[in-house]
């Protein structure tokens, strides 16, 4: 899709600004609505019980897109120190994630022959997961993490982190002390970035000139087509196309010359990056992918209209089932706490009423109560001991570990559940 080629079908579907809404991208008003979730709290606001009798901060989340860059994109309503100053997602506590980050080592060291000269640069580098198979491999690291608490952790597990938020200034802050990195790993960060021109530009700063950067992010392209509208939250500002994610990175000297599609997070891409300059060239996945995207329908907001009605249907088969499960007596019990899980819950108004409790191997969640629909999050083992009839699994795109993992539940007859793209029993 041409960046410069304009969404089609738009009449009529225009929302009046009641307040001046601007693209992050490229400044211009925001007007175009592509989904309407109501009001939520912070995903990751998670709550303690000397919380509950307090009252919650609930904020807009309404997802438009800019009518000139074509960005997806919500409202920043909280700053990325409260969001993310200390956060209680620790990504070592997924065995599927810990094994894409293994193979992800593996495949950076040999293509781009990383060894103990290089130096590899990971932004939001969490607990020090990803780095620490760079490390195995003597390749030198560096992580930047902007949440005090788990930078902490990183550093117990002997990964050199630094707390900080990433743009131009901690970018230059680097290369003034002689770190500049060979490869930039930037998963699943993107997306969490409200100043995307600061971000990018750092990365760009950083990068040494023959370099590589790779960027995975929740692909637009899967949200859409498979209704993953639960991975709409506030941390997540923006949802990229690659014809978008091109873009940005142009205009920053920077150029996309390989893509790979992953499973990841229920659909993701990878982006290679390098700099203009540096003369790589661009693999025919590039086009293969923007010619997906036109024929899904991503320039055409007839799409987006689609998406927004088959959300509605999500939440009506999932309060259903829930309702038709209580007065039929069954029991029903949730598994995980991810951030997807507050926006699902609380969209479709599912309270303690219908879900009484949820599970989570993270012991920072455990003991607290998801925000908003304040349910209480337990250790796996309480499933073990409820025995309930069914477990609706909320991190569905880990569901096939999930289920492994829980095998057990199948032993008193119990039945797994997701309500993500549409509802399923199993």
């Amino acid at each position: 899709m041409s960046v410069s080629h304009r969404l089609t079908e738009l009449e009529g579907e225009s929302v009046e600004p009641r307040v001046d809404r601007r693209c992050r991208f490229c400044g211009s008003k925001l007007a175009r609505s592509v989904v309407d979730l109501g009001k939520s709290p912070l995903a990751n606001a998670f709550l303690t019980a000397a919380d509950l009798d307090r009252p919650e901060k609930f904020y807009p989340l309404h997802v438009f897109i800019c009518d000139q860059c074509h960005l997806v994109q919500l409202q920043a309503f909280e700053s990325p120190q409260n969001i993310f100053g200390h956060y209680l997602y620790f990504s070592s506590y997924s065995e599927s994630w810990l094994d894409h980050c293994r193979a992800y080592a593996d495949a950076m060291t040999r293509r781009y022959a990383l060894d103990g000269s290089s130096l590899v640069v990971e932004l939001a580098s969490n607990d020090g997961g990803l780095l620490r198979f760079f490390q195995e491999r003597g390749v030198p690291v560096l992580g930047i993490e902007p949440a005090a608490n788990i930078a902490a952790v990183a550093r117990q597990n002997g990964i050199p982190t630094e707390v900080a938020f990433f743009g131009r200034d901690e970018a230059a802050r680097l290369v003034a002390s002689g770190q500049s990195a060979d490869l930039i790993a930037a998963n699943n960060v993107l997306a969490h970035v409200p100043d995307l021109n600061d971000f990018v530009a750092g990365c760009s700063i950083l990068l040494k000139r023959q370099g590589t950067a790779t960027f995975e992010f929740p692909y637009l392209l899967n949200l859409i087509v498979e209704c993953q509208f639960d991975t709409i939250y506030h941390e997540h500002f923006s949802y990229f196309s690659l014809a978008v994610a091109q873009r940005l990175f142009a205009k920053h000297g920077l150029q996309i010359f390989d893509v790979e599609r992953l499973a990841t997070h229920g659909g993701s891409v990878r982006v290679h990056v390098a700099h203009s300059g540096a003369n790589r060239a661009c693999t025919a996945q590039c086009n293969d992918l923007l010619s997906a995207e036109r024929a899904a329908g991503l320039d055409r907001f007839e799409s987006y209209r689609k998406f927004a009605d088959a959300v509605i249907d999500v939440k009506c088969a999932l309060v259903k089932f829930l309702c038709e499960a209580r007065r039929a007596g069954k029991t029903v019990a949730g598994y995980g706490a991810p951030a997807k899980a507050s926006t699902l819950l609380n969209f479709c108004g599912v309270g303690r009423e219908l879900l009484p409790y949820t599970v989570d191997r993270s012991t920072h969640k455990q003991g607290r109560y998801l925000p908003g629909v304040q349910i209480p999050i337990y250790e796996p083992e309480h499933i073990l001991e409820a025995k309930p009839d069914y477990v609706l699994i909320l991190p569905w795109n880990i569901k096939d570990e999930i289920t492994s993992q829980m095998a057990v539940v199948r032993s008193w007859g119990g039945k797994f559940v997701t309500a993500i793209p549409g509802l399923s029993v199993f």
